[in-house]
């Protein structure tokens, strides 16, 4: 068990909402960021930790709102060891929270996932798994990408309804496809009761968006992949997410699943106030190549990527902060931008940003000391040090 100790950052670039504070320090009390100071060092706890920053930057732990496993582990296991091992390696790559991530399987098995995740205990020293991302199975056959299509189903308010209690009321965030709720009222009904509706695995047109919209989706999951793209006639859900401001849009950066170029153009397009970052990892991520699964399927992992037998992208091995890396190539983006993407973002949309995604005082120290190339030095996860570089 890893103790909970006063924590002092000293001499760091600190990254505020609204400020940038040169050479301030931040104190971590009780598993929460208790102050913030300019320049002045402050007087301190006397068992306090004190940890150098000189020449770092201390920004916000990412939130990746989009996962399914890593190191070996997966949500579907259903088993508090899968969960574990996830929340145990995320804080190496700066992720201090986490939406587990279910996919398009049996209804039995989503419901031991859920019922698995309801009681699940974040433990101290490890990314804190924040709720449930319901991925699936109310998604348009023709888009599944790597969703198994036998499990396929309409959406069912009374089938949602009994996983919500399943999960001890953690689904979050759910992806589905719009067009397969014609009259609205699935979306609405998700939407009153606080969830985060995303289309996703959609094949809808423009119109079709702008209907869901008006209905309560407020994101779109993992863009260009597994949607209508851009068309001179129609410009589908891609150019919903450029069009429309009530849309925040998922992010898988690691130059696979979207082309640099793409990025570029996204990102001039959506800009860093409306794009969330997420890697969208399976269990393979942290591991060697070789053959793997999801869902049930067999995956074969190289070097880069993750596919299915047919070629499909099955998911990623995407670390969070590899993917921040790739958009910081772009020209103009800024720590400050990455930060957005990467932890305001997925805080507000999660409704949890009076607690998290920022470094403020009364906030969960949730907290990342890196470099400019955005190396991880230090990963504190609600007040305890997760992972310090080189270990």
């Amino acid at each position: 068990m890893k103790s909970i100790v006063p924590i002092y950052i000293k001499n760091a670039k600190i990254y505020q909402e609204d400020k940038i504070i040169n050479k301030g320090g931040v104190l971590i009390e009780h598993g929460k960021v208790a102050a913030v100071h300019e320049n002045i060092q402050e007087e301190l706890p006397t068992n306090v930790q004190i940890i150098d920053g000189t020449d770092l930057q201390v920004i916000p732990g990412f939130i990746d709102g989009h996962i399914h496993g890593a190191d070996g582990a997966d949500v579907m296991d259903a088993t508090e060891a899968a969960l574990d091992t996830m929340a145990a390696v995320l804080p190496r790559e700066g992720t201090t929270s986490f939406l587990a991530t279910t996919i398009t399987q049996a209804p039995e098995n989503i419901d031991k996932a859920l019922e698995n995740i309801a009681h699940y205990k974040n433990k101290a020293g490890f990314a804190e798994m924040v709720g449930v991302h319901l991925e699936g199975p109310f998604i348009e056959e023709t888009k599944a990408g790597a969703q198994p299509l036998d499990f396929i189903m309409e959406p069912n308010i009374e089938q949602f309804n009994e996983w919500q209690g399943k999960s001890g009321n953690k689904i979050k965030t759910i992806t589905m496809a719009p067009e397969h709720d014609a009259d609205g009222s699935f979306i609405n009904h998700l939407y009153r009761n606080g969830v985060n509706v995303s289309a996703g695995h959609t094949g809808t047109d423009f119109a079709g968006m702008k209907r869901a919209v008006s209905h309560g989706v407020r994101q779109v999951t993992h863009l260009c992949n597994a949607m209508s793209g851009i068309h001179h006639r129609d410009i589908g859900v891609v150019g919903a997410a450029f069009q429309l401001e009530e849309l925040r849009a998922e992010l898988i950066a690691d130059g696979i699943h979207i082309s640099p170029e793409m990025l570029e153009i996204i990102y001039e397009n959506v800009g860093s106030e409306r794009l969330i970052l997420i890697t969208d990892a399976m269990r393979a991520k942290c591991l060697n190549a070789g053959n793997y699964e999801l869902g049930g399927q067999p995956v074969t992992v190289t070097e880069d990527r993750a596919v299915l037998e047919n070629g499909t992208l099955a998911g990623s091995i995407l670390k969070m902060h590899e993917g921040a890396r790739q958009m910081l190539k772009i020209n103009d983006v800024t720590m400050r931008n990455i930060i957005q993407m990467a932890s305001e973002n997925p805080a507000r949309q999660l409704n949890f940003y009076d607690r998290k995604g920022s470094i403020e005082a009364g906030k969960d120290a949730d907290v990342l000391l890196v470099d400019d190339n955005l190396n991880i030095n230090y990963t504190i996860c609600r007040g305890v040090i997760a992972y310090k570089g080189g270990e």
